[in-house]
């Protein structure tokens, strides 16, 4: 495994874990998915450097499009929330409650 790839597979893996474990906020939880998203999005670019086809040039914008799509609407769910639930903590945040 090259360094390039170490580092990216360690950066993934470290959204993921923050993802897993510190999930009391909305926010911590939209900015891990943001981080990996944004780490999918570099390898993307870098693998498509790295095989020199054209193929390959449109999918890290498609992902990159899809990750700014995933984020404004986090956004608009972490707003929605706060107004009706008055926090974004994870916990309060309940089906049967509503």
């Amino acid at each position: 495994m090259t360094p390039i790839h170490y580092a990216f597979s360690s950066s993934f893996l470290m959204g993921l874990l923050g993802l897993v474990f510190y999930r009391t906020h909305l926010l911590s939880a939209l900015l891990c998915l943001e981080a990996m998203m944004l780490t999918l999005f570099i390898s993307l670019s870098l693998w498509a450097l790295q095989l020199m086809s054209t193929m390959f040039v449109a999918c890290p914008m498609i992902l990159l499009a899809f990750s700014a799509c995933e984020a404004s609407a986090g956004l608009a769910l972490l707003v929605a929330t706060a107004r009706t639930h008055g926090t974004d903590r994870l916990k309060n945040l309940s089906l049967l409650k509503c």
